[in-house]
C-alpha cells in the first residue's frame, strides 16, 4: 500500500489513480512533484500553496522559503529606510507571508511525521525543522523526494 499524491490516502501501489479523490498516481505526478527542484522556485512553490496543510514539505522547500523571504523583508526594510517612509510595506509583506510561512512549517513537521501544533513548542520545533524527512511514505503521504 502507498499514499496518494493528492489526499495522502492508503490506496493499492498499482493504483493509476486515487479511488477517493482521482488524482494521478503514475510517473507523470511523480516527475512534477519533483518540478520546485529542477526550477529552483521554492519561494513560488510555497505560494501556490498558500493555504495547504496537506502533505510534505522537504526541508530543502523550508529553508529556501525561509532564506528568500528573509532577503525580500530585508530588502524592503532597506528601501523603506532610505526613503524614510513609515514602513508599510514591510508591514504589508510580513501580514501576506505569515500564512504561507505557517503552512509551509506545518508540512515541513508532516515530512518528520509530526503533527503541525509541534511549531508552537519552543526549540523543540527547530529540531524538528532541521531534522531530515521520515523515509518512505509516512501517515501524512508520500516522500516527497521520491525516496522509498
Amino acid at each position: 500500500m502507498v499514499f496518494c499524491r493528492g489526499c495522502a490516502k492508503e490506496i493499492h501501489n498499482t493504483a493509476l489513480t486515487c479511488p477517493q479523490c482521482g488524482a494521478p498516481q503514475g510517473v507523470v505526478a511523480a516527475q512534477s512533484a519533483s518540478a520546485p527542484a529542477a526550477n529552483g522556485n521554492w519561494y513560488f512553490e510555497v505560494l501556490k500553496k498558500y493555504f495547504v496543510i496537506s502533505g510534505r514539505a522537504r526541508r530543502k522547500e523550508y529553508w529556501m522559503f525561509f532564506l528568500i523571504n528573509l532577503l525580500v523583508a530585508m530588502g524592503i526594510g532597506f528601501f523603506e529606510g532610505l526613503l524614510g517612509s513609515s514602513g508599510i510595506t514591510s508591514t504589508l509583506y510580513s501580514f501576506a507571508m505569515l500564512i504561507p510561512g505557517i503552512t509551509v512549517g506545518i508540512r515541513r513537521m508532516h515530512d518528520t511525521d509530526h503533527r503541525g501544533w509541534w511549531l508552537l513548542v519552543p526549540f523543540v520545533n527547530i529540531i524538528f525543522l532541521v531534522m531530515d524527512s521520515t523515509p518512505g511514505p509516512n501517515r501524512f503521504g508520500p516522500n516527497p523526494k521520491g525516496i522509498d
